[in-house]
């Protein structure tokens, strides 16, 4: 992709790409598409349980430990084999059913974010317990959706004697963009013929191609002084803190001059003990933030100069470990029509006037830009109709998309225009908005798996745009070196201290209709918002 102009390229990634064979038409019958919406909708109550469950757990990156029992729980009881502890990441797991037909795996992220607790179905920032994560992306509802699609699809199957295999696998610590380059690595998608990530939002939408965003490398770099008495003899010491903050000084002066693609950004993870020690340890974590795979590298390895520049001038020493890697995104265009005829098919949730309200309640209490819920599916996204991209956020499911045809459904259950990664975001994730949304994405997707299952065009033509036009002048290059492994101790101090404080807010479906009604709140609220 280096090679050619963006424009240049985008021109020869259309060309390519209509060059490969037309589908063919869908194999599935109007009545088995019949028996797969059904067999979601029959799962409504199922849905709800999963959406408000895993949103009152609300555990942050690595410590999905709740969630993940929870989930595959449901699937051991459905016939699904489960194995544990995958790629070394305790809260990872595969569900894998079927005997046969092409494997399909079909993934989306569990984990909350830290500091994002929110009452839900309150339009005012209300926390549920203060300082604790809370699902402010709305992760909750992404696993509810895949499964009640797989089992609806599944039963699809074992009806109509359909070969396919599944592979059900969670995003753990995707907010750390911190585990699927650990995945690839591990070889969990090696045999995969077509992969479906599902990923919460306000549309109902999929694309195919370069989709815009960044890659990135999550890296903290630890500096090494020598401790001394800060008043008494401070010559002594050697500041593993001024290392710190001479590398931030040094790459907040590199950044004027870096490309306006290039995103960039950093806390300093460790300062130090007490003000009248000199620091003999220090460290900061930054995210690099790129385009391309070489660019990527290189901002990486411009940050590793400036480190040890910063190390020698202050007489310390420094050492680095990579905490997470993300790759591009690039969606798989026969998967994504494939998909989007399926969101068309099966079309937006219903609103109420009480889904509207709320929707307007939130964007008035907090500033936002009015917009009803949505009630078109999006036309499919192109590189064309995307247009240029000058960077922006990151998402690890690319490290899949780089290994095997993959895409992202999009589906709407939030409000429009609430902040990401922001206690907004939370708002609506147990309300009946994010109910339909998942509920929804759920038919799409069970129905686009039976098309994969049915329809061996699908799959060729998914591997021969994978090989020919994706990877064709541009492969797969992550950053992780052999010593790399997962950082699953991130957040779990924190959550030994909160967990016994949150565990009073998990929801009881056994003797609560949903989890709104366990929190005695009135959906939507009476007074309008201020």
């Amino acid at each position: 992709m280096t090679k050619f102009g963006r424009s240049a390229f985008t021109a020869l990634l259309a060309g390519a790409a209509l060059s490969l064979p037309p589908t063919a038409a869908r194999a599935t019958t109007s009545g088995q598409r019949a028996q797969a919406t059904e067999g979601v909708e029959s799962r409504a109550k199922l849905v709800q349980e999963m959406v408000d469950s895993i949103f009152s757990f609300a555990e942050p990156g690595f410590q999905e430990v709740r969630t993940s029992a929870y989930i595959t729980g449901i699937l051991e009881k459905e016939g699904f084999k489960v194995t544990r502890g995958v790629a070394g990441i305790p809260t990872a797991f595969t569900a894998t059913w079927g005997d046969g037909g092409p494997l399909i795996a079909l993934g989306s992220d569990i984990d909350g974010l830290l500091g994002l607790s929110q009452v839900p179905g309150s339009p005012q920032i209300k926390p549920m317990l203060e300082g604790a994560p809370g699902h402010g992306e709305g992760h909750n509802s992404g696993m509810p959706l895949v499964v009640a699609a797989a089992l609806a699809a599944r039963d699809v199957m074992i009806k109509n004697n359909i070969k396919a295999r599944l592979m059900i696998w969670p995003g753990v610590a995707e907010e750390l963009l911190a585990t699927k380059a650990f995945y690839v690595k591990e070889g969990l998608f090696k045999d995969v013929d077509a992969s479906i990530f599902t990923h919460v939002s306000s549309e109902f939408s999929v694309g195919w191609g370069d989709l815009g965003n960044t890659g990135l490398v999550s890296v903290e770099y630890r500096f090494h002084g020598k401790t001394a008495h800060a008043a008494g003899a401070p010559w002594l010491g050697r500041s593993a803190l001024d290392g710190v903050e001479l590398m931030n000084i040094a790459w907040n002066m590199r950044r004027e001059h870096l490309p306006v693609t290039q995103r960039s950004h950093y806390i300093i993870s460790n300062g130090g003990d007490q003000p009248n020690v000199v620091p003999g340890e220090a460290a900061v974590w930054y995210y690099f933030r790129e385009r391309t795979f070489k660019q990527i590298q290189e901002l990486y390895d411009l940050g590793n100069e400036i480190s040890e520049a910063a190390a020698k001038a202050t007489g310390t020493t420094v050492t680095r470990q990579v905490l997470g890697y993300a790759a591009p995104n690039w969606g798989n265009r026969p998967l994504a029509e494939a998909a989007h005829q399926n969101m068309v098919r099966v079309g937006m949730p219903k609103w109420t006037a009480e889904d509207q309200a709320f929707a307007r309640q939130v964007q008035e209490a907090n500033g936002f830009k009015l917009q009803p819920l949505r009630t078109e599916v999006e036309k499919i996204s192109t590189p064309e109709s995307r247009g240029p991209s000058n960077g922006g956020g990151s998402d690890d499911i690319g490290d899949i998309m780089w290994t095997v045809p993959t895409i992202t459904m999009r589906y709407p259950a939030n409000v429009p225009n609430t902040t990401g990664h922001h206690v907004t975001a939370a708002m609506a994730m147990t309300t009946p908005i994010a109910h339909k949304g998942a509920l929804v994405g759920a038919q799409a997707l069970a129905l686009t798996i039976l098309d994969i299952a049915t329809t061996p065009s699908i799959v060729a033509n998914a591997k021969a745009y994978f090989r020919d036009v994706q990877t064709k002048d541009e492969k797969y290059a992550p950053v992780l070196v052999a010593g790399d492994k997962p950082a699953i101790h991130l957040n779990k101090e924190l959550m030994t201290l909160l967990r016994p404080q949150m565990e009073k807010f998990y929801y009881d479906p056994g003797k609560y209709g949903t989890y709104l009604e366990q929190l005695g709140i009135k959906y939507p609220p009476d007074a309008p918002a201020k």
